[in-house]
């Protein structure tokens, strides 16, 4: 989970009030966070020593990265503490024709390497100490875990008395533009910057294999920065002093790279910072248009049945109750008979569904509010059909030699898709995924099964392995366009591994099971033409089993022979 630090005097000054350790603890729970660390060095909470320590906040969401940062924090604890929801006007919205001091204009040539961008600019006081350090861990913070590692949403700062507009961000041959990168004096060309600069190191694989780079320049062709890798040394190197700076973050997700500029914009204006709005025009329409002026509030409102909050609560609540509560959390909400319409904060993308609602409304009660009881039903649980037979087939593999695997279900697109050689079309993407590691739900056992092998090369043979558990795949005819199944994956490894061997775990895994089956001729791709079988079951295909293809175990760093087989043991239950 995130942690944040957050400068002592600043962070009572945005609260409005200062708490000690114990009433801090109490309240942070409302923003579902904990107190990780304050060391007050045997002074007094806001004392003068305040404007030099900090308070470690552990954040337990990921779904709210609106709180990353010292001024979102404090905003959320404010509204809490009973502070009015908070306005921000500067906000363009669908229609909304609002006029521009500054513009930027992005190419087509950025369409296929980082297409989508969003900036404003901060002005009416300098830039102090804090806010600076708050706004470099804001800008960590939400590249990092909600932009992927900058792959979906990075983040810079510029002194805008150094820019000429209009500003372009185009895309250009990263041999063909040299500019001297922070912290260095010496001018690099952009594929230079990826191998001689540390953020070119770390932050390389975004722009890795593609012809064409992105790039910030002003109206006179100075860099501003080579997006997501580094800003340039003059326009680029913000100091504590500075005033009237340009914000822009860049990306390839539209709504992530618009609710991180919204987050980082209500953060400076609940500083004191009057916030300029931005002018983007893009070559082709987006799904905000073609002239985009930001920030851009971009948010649908939800409804929700007031009788449905009162059940989920266990808590009968009146619609001006559950308008009250969420006023307390942030949000501003109408009433229309027993219906509510809540409009999320400006800096808030995490209304999915009613039952999101519903959490804020208890947010805005407090915990406190709902008092425990003891279950008042009485139930006797029971197997699952699908777990009855995962634990025969268990018991059945591990006779046969097996040693049973337990892994996560989530994984990357290289592991699933690309050493597998599928087609990705049929794999399930997370929209909003933290990391690259946890982007795809896994199709098949298989790649985890590979994973494992592949680690265990200093492992004497034969290797036998095998795992039940979940696969998800796309499938039109579910009401949600896909589907869950319960798979068995098994795999062994050794020098002399054929067909023959995996034809008798199915053949004696089928006979304890108590099942008839045939074989047909398969083409999976994973396999070995002519060295593979698909299971058949009363006439449906319940799997596939044979020789895993050399080019799969070559893409898996697997240097003996392996035959596997995944088999749908949900489809006996």
């Amino acid at each position: 989970m995130p942690k944040i630090e957050v400068n002592e005097r600043q962070f009572f000054d945005l609260l409005g009030r200062v708490r000690d350790a114990a009433s801090l603890e109490e309240v942070l729970p409302g923003a579902k966070a904990e107190l990780d660390g304050w060391d007050l060095a045997g002074g007094k909470p806001g004392d003068s020593g305040a404007s030099e320590r900090v308070i470690k906040i552990e954040l337990n969401d990921t779904n709210r990265p609106d709180l990353w940062s010292t001024a979102g924090l404090a905003r959320q604890l404010r509204v809490l503490d009973g502070a009015p929801v908070p306005e921000y006007s500067f906000f363009s919205r669908e229609g909304d024709e609002r006029a521009a001091k500054y513009t930027v204009k992005v190419e087509s040539s950025v369409a296929k390497v980082r297409p989508y961008m969003a900036a404003f600019v901060i002005s009416g006081k300098p830039i102090s100490d804090a806010m600076l350090r708050d706004a470099i861990q804001t800008q960590e913070k939400l590249c990092w875990n909600f932009g992927r590692k900058r792959r979906s949403v990075s983040m810079g700062l510029y002194r805008t008395a150094l820019i000429s507009w209009p500003v372009a961000y185009k895309a250009v041959d990263p041999d063909s533009v040299s500019f001297v990168p922070l912290g260095m004096d010496a001018p690099l060309t952009l594929r230079r910057a990826l191998a001689a600069h540390p953020k070119g190191k770390e932050y390389g694989f975004i722009l890795e294999g593609e012809p064409s780079h992105p790039l910030l320049v002003d109206a006179t062709g100075k860099v501003l920065s080579y997006p997501p890798i580094i800003n340039s040394n003059d326009l680029g190197a913000v100091q504590v002093g500075d005033s009237d700076l340009l914000v822009e973050l860049t990306g390839t997700d539209l709504q992530a790279v618009t609710l991180s500029a919204s987050i980082v914009a209500c953060d400076f204006a609940d500083a004191g910072y009057e916030i300029q709005p931005v002018a983007i025009e893009y070559p082709e329409p987006t799904a905000f248009g073609r002239r985009v002026v930001f920030p851009y509030y971009f948010q649908k409102p939800v409804a929700l049945d007031s009788s449905r909050a009162s059940k989920l609560l266990g808590k009968s609540l009146s619609p001006d109750a559950i308008l009250e509560a969420l006023a307390k959390a942030g949000v501003t909400a109408d009433v229309h008979g027993q219906f509510i319409q809540a409009f999320p904060p400006e800096y808030r993308n995490d209304f999915l569904h009613a039952v999101d609602v519903v959490e804020d409304v208890m947010i805005g009660r407090g915990m406190a509010d709902f008092p425990p009881e003891r279950p008042r039903d009485f139930t006797i649980g029971r197997l699952h059909p699908n777990e009855k037979i995962s634990r025969k087939a268990k018991n059945l593999m591990v006779g046969l030699g097996y040693q049973e695997m337990i892994y996560n279900y989530l994984g990357s697109g290289r592991d699933y898709v690309e050493r597998m050689g599928v087609d990705p079309e049929g794999v399930v993407r997370i929209s909003n995924p933290m990391t690259e590691s946890v982007e795809y739900v896994r199709p098949s056992i298989l790649p985890s099964l590979l994973g494992s092998e592949a680690a265990s090369a200093r492992a004497p043979y034969p290797h036998r392995i095998f795992e039940t558990g979940k696969v998800a795949f796309r499938d039109s005819s579910e009401n949600y366009g896909v589907a869950t199944r319960q798979r068995l994956g098994f795999l062994a490894a050794h020098a002399e591994a054929n067909y023959n061997e995996a034809a008798s775990v199915v053949a004696a895994l089928f006979y304890y099971l108590g099942e008839d089956w045939s074989i047909e001729e398969s083409d999976d791709g994973r396999f070995i033409p002519g060295r593979q079988a698909r299971l058949m079951r009363k006439g449906t295909s319940v799997g596939v089993f044979g020789e895993l293809h050399p080019r799969v175990l070559e893409n898996w760093g697997v240097t003996v022979p392996a035959v596997a087989g995944e088999i749908d043991i949900e489809s006996f239950a």
